[in-house]
C-alpha cells in the first residue's frame, strides 16, 4: 500500500496573511508540519501543494531549499490542486494535512495509517473529538478521483475531502478512535489568527523540539489555562 502526504500550502490567509512561514521556535511553521509528518510510519512521498499565484513563490522558494516535492496549482480549486498533484505518484492512498496544523499528531497519524493497511477502505472517519490543528485524514486516490468528479460545489472544492462526508453512503468507511489523552476539543493547537499564533509561538519556546508529542502538547495546555485562553474565543470560519 503505497500513502502519500500532501500538504496544502499558501501565503494567503484572510486573517494572518503570510502565517505558514511565520517564525517558530528556532524555524517556522511549516518547517514544523513538514518535519513532524516525516514521522509518521508508512509514508511513501511528502509533497507541498501550494497554488500558481506570484505570492506563493515564497512557497516555491522553501521547499527547494529545504529538498521539499512540491505542485503548485489552483488557489481556489483545492480538489483539483490534490488531484493534479497526486497523479505522478499514483497512489493508493493520500492523507491530506493543511500547513496551519504545526504540531500535527504524528502519532495518531501513524495509527490511521496501520488502520489503513489492515482494513483497505475508502475512507476512515475519525470517531474522536480533538483539539483543532492535530487531525490528518486519509482516503483512498480511487475514492478522491471520485469526489473530483462528482463534486461539483464550491464546498467540495474548497475543502477537498467534504463529498465524502456529505454522501457518507457512497464510500467504504471505518472508525478510528483516538486515545482518551487526545480528547480535549476545547483546545485550539492551529494557526489562523493572531491570538492563534501567540499561543503557539508559547508552545514551541516551552518545547525545543519540534517533534514533541501531541500528548505533552495538550498537557502543557492543560496545566496553564492563561496560555490556553489566548484564543480560546476564536471561532472557526464555516464551510459554505
Amino acid at each position: 500500500m503505497k500513502t502519500i502526504i500532501i500538504i496544502q500550502a499558501r501565503m494567503g490567509s484572510s486573517r494572518l496573511s503570510g502565517k505558514i512561514l511565520k517564525p517558530l521556535g528556532a524555524a517556522d511553521s511549516l518547517t514544523y508540519v513538514t518535519e513532524r509528518c516525516r514521522k509518521i510510519a508508512g509514508i511513501a512521498e511528502i509533497i507541498v501543494a501550494t497554488s500558481t499565484l506570484p505570492q506563493d513563490d515564497a512557497v516555491e522558494a522553501w521547499c527547494i531549499a529545504h529538498h521539499i516535492a512540491y505542485y503548485r496549482g489552483s488557489e481556489d480549486d483545492v480538489l483539483d490542486r490534490y488531484i493534479q498533484c497526486a497523479k505522478p505518484y499514483n497512489p493508493d492512498y493520500i492523507m491530506r494535512v493543511t500547513s496551519d496544523c504545526p504540531f500535527v499528531d504524528y502519532e495518531l497519524a501513524s495509527e490511521m495509517v496501520a488502520l489503513m493497511q489492515a482494513q483497505r477502505v475508502d475512507i476512515i472517519d475519525l470517531a474522536s473529538d480533538l483539539p483543532r490543528g492535530l487531525a490528518v485524514e486519509i482516503i483512498s486516490h480511487k475514492a478522491l478521483q471520485y469526489i473530483d468528479q462528482h463534486g461539483r460545489e464550491q464546498r467540495h472544492r474548497e475543502h477537498v475531502t467534504y463529498y465524502a462526508y456529505e454522501y457518507k453512503e457512497q464510500f467504504t468507511r471505518v472508525a478510528y478512535t483516538a486515545p482518551s489523552n487526545r480528547h480535549y476539543p476545547e483546545l485550539r493547537i492551529t494557526l489562523d489568527t493572531a491570538e492563534d499564533y501567540a499561543l503557539l509561538c508559547n508552545i514551541a519556546d516551552h518545547f525545543s523540539a519540534i517533534d514533541v508529542s501531541s500528548s505533552d502538547v495538550i498537557q502543557y495546555l492543560l496545566a496553564h489555562p492563561e496560555v490556553a485562553g489566548l484564543n480560546a474565543h476564536i471561532e472557526q470560519k464555516p464551510v459554505t
